[in-house]
C-alpha cells in the first residue's frame, strides 16, 4: 500500500494570480526542507502540495514531522493512495483505516469529491466507506456529529486518499518569498519569535548577534547560536553575523552620561545591524521590542533609536504582552532556552535611571562625545559570522 503526505494550502489559495509563484516558492523550500527524510516526487494540484515517496527507504513520519514546519501549509495528512473506483477505495479503507481508528471512542468518516465527475457523491462514497470500515471496528461508535476521530476519503483529480484526519501546518506563507531581513538577535525570549514571526510572513531572515566578551562569556553566544538553530526548525537555515561591542561599550561608559548608556547603544547596534543587512542583501532590520516593555521600548526612546539608520524596522512584536510572547516562544520550543541565565551585551553596564523620554537633540549631543564611527569600523571589521542549520542537519 502506497502513503502519500498531502500538504494542503494556507493563504497561498488567496493570492490569485500571483499563486504560481508562491506555490513555485512553496515546493522549492518543501523539497529542500524534507530532504533528510528520502527522495519525494513533489508536485501540487488543487491547491494541494502532494508528497509522494520515491522508494521504500524514504521516512513517512519524519517527512510529516518535516512538512508541518514548513511556511505556507494549514494542514499535514498521511494517506494510503489507491485507485479511483470504490473496489480499490473499501479494498484499502479496510486495510488502512482501523488501526487508527481502534482505541478511540467514535468516529465518522467523510467524502471529499474533489473530481466531480466521480459517479458517488460525498454521502454515499462516506456511507459505503464508513460502513466498510465499521464492521471491523465494532466496539468504536460512530457518531455523524462529534465523532473522536474522522477519517476522510478524498477523490482527487488522479486518485483517490484515505486518512484518519490531519495535522496543524506551520501556517504563513512561504519561506523567502517576500523579501530579506537581519533579525537583532540576542538571548532573551523576544528576539526569536520576532525571527519566526517575520519568517512565518515569508521573509527570509539573516541575523546580527551583538556579544561583549569579556563581561558576556563563550557560553552566552552558544545559547543564541542555539536559539538560532530551533528557529531553523522552522527556516532550515539562517548566516549569524557575530559582533563584539566590548571596545564601543568601555568607551562609552567613560565619556557619556549613564542615563543615555542603553540608548546610545541601541543606536550603534542598529547602525552596525544595518551595515550588515546591506552587505547580505537585506531590505529591512527586525527587532523583538514590544512597546513599554523596557525603557529603550518607549515610543519616544524608539524614534531615537529608529532614526540612527535609513532602513525599515520591523518589529512583529510591538503590540504584545510578554505572556503572549511566551506563548509562541513555548510553541515553537525556544523558551527554555532563551531563559537560561547567560549574560547578554545589553546588561552589561545598564544604568540605574535610564532615559525613557529622550530628546534627539540631547541624545545627540552625548553621541557626539564618543568616536562612533572608528569604533563601529573596528567592530565591524572583526566580525565573525557562522552558518547556522536545524539540528538534524547538522
Amino acid at each position: 500500500m502506497k502513503e502519500t503526505i498531502l500538504c494542503k494550502y494556507g493563504e497561498i489559495v488567496l493570492k490569485g494570480l500571483n499563486k504560481p509563484q508562491f506555490e513555485k516558492a512553496l515546493s522549492a523550500e518543501m523539497k529542500r526542507r524534507i530532504a533528510p527524510a528520502g527522495e519525494f516526487d513533489i508536485f501540487h494540484s488543487q491547491s494541494i502540495l502532494y508528497l509522494s515517496p520515491k522508494n521504500e527507504e524514504c521516512d513517512i513520519d519524519f517527512a510529516v514531522e518535516f512538512a508541518k514546519k514548513v511556511f505556507g501549509i494549514a494542514t499535514v495528512a498521511r494517506a494510503a493512495e489507491c485507485e479511483k473506483n470504490m473496489d480499490a477505495i473499501i479494498k484499502t479503507a479496510v486495510e488502512y483505516l482501523p488501526e487508527k481508528i481502534r482505541g478511540h471512542k467514535s468516529f465518522k468518516v467523510e467524502g471529499k469529491r474533489g473530481d466531480k465527475r466521480f459517479p458517488l457523491t460525498s454521502p454515499e462514497i462516506a456511507r459505503e466507506v464508513g460502513s466498510a470500515v465499521g464492521d471491523l471496528v465494532p466496539e468504536v461508535d460512530v457518531d455523524l456529529k462529534n465523532p473522536e476521530i474522522t477519517a476522510i476519503v478524498e477523490i482527487r483529480e488522479d486518485c483517490a486518499y484515505i486518512h484518519a484526519g490531519s495535522e496543524k501546518g506551520a501556517g504563513g506563507i512561504p519561506y523567502g518569498s517576500c523579501g530579506k531581513a537581519t533579525l537583532l538577535l540576542s538571548g532573551g525570549i523576544d528576539s526569536p519569535v520576532a525571527g519566526y514571526m517575520m519568517a512565518r510572513r515569508g521573509a527570509l531572515i539573516d541575523a546580527v548577534h551583538f556579544e561583549s566578551f569579556p563581561y558576556t562569556s563563550e557560553r552566552a553566544e552558544e545559547k543564541v547560536a542555539e536559539l538560532a538553530s530551533l528557529v531553523c526548525e522552522y527556516t532550515g537555515r539562517m548566516r549569524m553575523k557575530v559582533i563584539s561591542l566590548t571596545e564601543i561599550q568601555e568607551e562609552m561608559v567613560k565619556k557619556i552620561d549613564q542615563e543615555y548608556f542603553t540608548l546610545l547603544l541601541r543606536r550603534c547596534m542598529m547602525r552596525l545591524a544595518a551595515r550588515a543587512a546591506r552587505e547580505s542583501g537585506s531590505m529591512a532590520l527586525v527587532t523583538g521590542e514590544s512597546l513599554g516593555q523596557v525603557a529603550s521600548q518607549t515610543m519616544p526612546a524608539l524614534v531615537v533609536t529608529d532614526s540612527a539608520v535609513d532602513m525599515p524596522v520591523l518589529r512583529p512584536l510591538i503590540g504584545m504582552d510578554k505572556e503572549e510572547i511566551i506563548t509562541i516562544a513555548r510553541k515553537i520550543g525556544t523558551f527554555e532556552t532563551s531563559i537560561q541565565p547567560y549574560e547578554d551585551c545589553c546588561t552589561v553596564f545598564t544604568p540605574k535611571h535610564p532615559k525613557t523620554r529622550p530628546e534627539l537633540e540631547k541624545v545627540l549631543i552625548q553621541e557626539a562625545k564618543v568616536d562612533f564611527e572608528a569604533l563601529e569600523n573596528k567592530a565591524y571589521e572583526a566580525m565573525r559570522v557562522r552558518e547556522i542549520r536545524r539540528a538534524i542537519d547538522n
